[in-house]
């Protein structure tokens, strides 16, 4: 069922609602320039560091046995794991020989969706309708439904609060090395755990879950012969009185482990028996594991193409929050023209166009300089390709390239 209630804003207040709305975009302006330089010089110390690290690394042909000619070298080798420490969820009582051990908490709960919709009125007034959406989900946290806007047949309760936890183990070989914790916690291939509780445990869960339940809802008939509030399948444990039909306050928790053993590549400095950082002239790190055999090229390449597709990404995020930026600040040009809807919509327009323009020459002059500062060469091109936008945009280059067109 959709709930629904409208609210008539009026010119004044949509005007002084715009001026407002300037700081916000100056801050976001600011904001998007660090970022846009800060990635810039990110990416080229990254590669710089990536392609000093390639060259004085050195392929580790057989980890299972410790060669002392490694020492200090930076090495790229690949070996199975394997480790002997004991995992203990002490809250459920749970234990395994793992790398890795994690328990993720889900819970059934009303879920609010709003929506707004805007139309515009006469003389420069706006009316919103908000359309609000209740939905029974699972969920990551508990949701206070005392926010809602409409309260009323939503209400959210929680059997149970059952924090995540994740736990590594702190001795894991490498062949005939260890690996350092930042190492050990890179390892991500995550199984189901089955679990295997207590007849103790269950009936403690059971006792509690069922008392938290009763607060809350009608006491139901229950079978003497079996756990009604609790229930473990594979590597879930519910807490609720039916897992096939869920109710609001129903809480399910999930097991997962690393297994002992894995195939990993590992690229770092031979440290003793274990490993550290490779450290830069540029001050930047490498110290990395990543799943399955690779050989030191494609490690590297893999590495390249990882820190291209970051930066890209990063620019485009830039990009958009500097075009956002400009039409925060200069939407109150539009705002002030509501009154007339005819005019309002074309210099809107008009904005939205300059802004996508100031936007990206803004954003090309922030790269370009920064990389007249990391790597001149590319930045001088920038800098050309933002002077040409400028002009023609700008200073009337758009109708001289038409009459040298023409001619």
């Amino acid at each position: 069922m959709a709930y629904q209630k409208t609210e008539t804003i009026g010119y004044g207040s949509r005007v002084k609602q715009s001026f407002k709305k300037i700081a916000t975009g100056f801050t976001l302006f600011l904001t998007a320039t660090v970022m846009l330089w800060w990635n810039e010089g990110d990416s080229v110390k990254t590669r710089d560091m990536l392609k000093e690290a390639q060259a004085v690394c050195v392929e580790m042909p057989n980890p299972s046995t410790k060669d002392a000619n490694l020492e200090g070298q930076l090495v790229c080798g690949s070996a199975v794991t394997s480790t002997t420490d004991s995992l203990i969820d002490n809250d459920f009582g749970i234990g395994v020989k793992a790398i890795s051990m994690k328990r993720t908490a889900e819970y059934y709960q009303w879920h609010e969706i709003k929506k707004e919709e805007t139309k515009e009125k006469r003389g420069g007034g706006m009316k919103k309708t908000y359309s609000y959406e209740y939905n029974k989900a699972w969920g990551k946290k508990p949701v206070n439904s005392s926010k809602f806007e409409y309260t009323s047949g939503h209400k959210n309760v929680v059997l149970a609060i059952i924090e995540d936890s994740v736990q590594w183990a702190e001795h894991v070989s490498f062949g005939a090395y260890n690996l350092s914790s930042n190492l050990i916690h890179s390892i991500s291939s995550f199984e189901p755990l089955k679990l295997d509780l207590s007849d103790n445990l269950m009936r403690q869960l059971d006792k509690t879950t069922q008392a938290a339940y009763e607060r809350y809802y009608t006491p139901k008939d229950l079978n003497s012969n079996d756990y009604n509030f609790v229930h473990v399948s594979d590597n879930q444990l519910y807490l609720g009185p039916d897992q096939t039909s869920p109710t609001i306050g129903d809480v399910r928790v999930k097991f997962e482990k690393v297994p002992s053993v894995h195939e990993v590549t590992v690229v770092a400095v031979v440290d003793g028996d274990s490993f550290k950082p490779f450290k830069a002239k540029n001050g930047y790190t490498l110290e990395k594991l990543v799943m399955g055999k690779k050989d030191m090229d494609q490690f590297f390449e893999d590495e390249q193409t990882a820190n291209t597709l970051k930066t890209w990404m990063v620019r485009i995020l830039g990009i958009m929050m500097v075009i956002g930026a400009f039409k925060l600040i200069f939407g109150f040009v539009e705002t002030l023209l509501k009154f007339i809807p005819f005019v309002s919509n074309i210099i809107g327009w008009g904005v939205g166009v300059i802004c996508t323009v100031l936007g990206f020459v803004w954003s090309l002059t922030v790269i370009a300089l920064a990389w007249l500062f990391y790597r001149p060469t590319l930045g001088f091109t920038l800098l050309a390709i933002s002077a040409l936008l400028i002009w023609i945009f700008a200073l009337g280059g758009k109708s001289k390239l038409k009459q040298i067109g023409q001619k």
